[in-house]
């Protein structure tokens, strides 16, 4: 059962969310941002977590706050689902095409938030997003996760396909990170303990 729900409630967001790392993939979304609504999608088919979202924010002022809390509450979710850490393969990485574009993420969920983030496509916006929200998200996933992070957009001048393929290859590393490894019967730490 790695499963979590959280609700979070401020003046300037309310967000709730429900996830299972054991799931196939199957989501509802609700943000109130498409393109973010559309990553979320992306994040939850590749990487078969199960995801329910329903946020809603101060669109009125930007989209930063929904932003932000979204990623607050998802690595909030994904820390609690993961409970010790036992058994979890820990380590994930994948080189992911899209069209021009080709990005590359690792992780590991062994305890310890960092993150490298460089994206090589310059464009500010797709339609209305600032895609520079895309950095302060997984800024605060990969903090309340506890996960150490590197995306790495290495090229692909189409904006949409470059953030899309960051998403998709976080999805896929989520995926490998998270599995139960059959051969793994404690934490997979050196330490004992995550």
């Amino acid at each position: 059962m790695r499963k979590a729900s959280l609700e979070r409630n401020t003046r300037e967001t309310r967000i709730k969310v429900a996830l299972d790392l054991d799931g196939t993939g199957s989501n509802s979304i609700s943000t109130g941002i498409p393109f973010l609504d559309h990553m979320m999608e992306i994040f939850s088919r590749h990487s078969l977590i199960d995801l329910d979202i329903k946020a809603e924010g101060d669109l009125e002022v930007d989209d930063h706050h929904t932003v932000e809390d979204l990623g607050l509450v998802l690595g909030t979710c994904i820390d609690k689902a993961l409970g010790d850490r036992k058994g979890v393969r820990r380590y994930g990485q994948m080189l992911l095409p899209m069209d021009e574009s080709l990005s590359y993420v690792a992780l590991d969920l062994g305890g310890r938030p960092f993150m490298v983030y460089k994206v090589a496509n310059t464009r500010k916006k797709i339609k209305t997003f600032d895609v520079r929200l895309v950095e302060e998200f997984f800024r605060a996933l990969m903090t309340q996760a506890r996960m150490n992070l590197h995306i790495n957009h290495l090229y692909g001048d189409e904006p949409h396909h470059a953030y899309e393929s960051v998403f998709k290859a976080f999805a896929r590393a989520m995926r490998m990170a998270v599995e139960i490894d059959p051969r793994e019967s404690g934490v997979p730490s050196s330490k004992g303990v995550i």
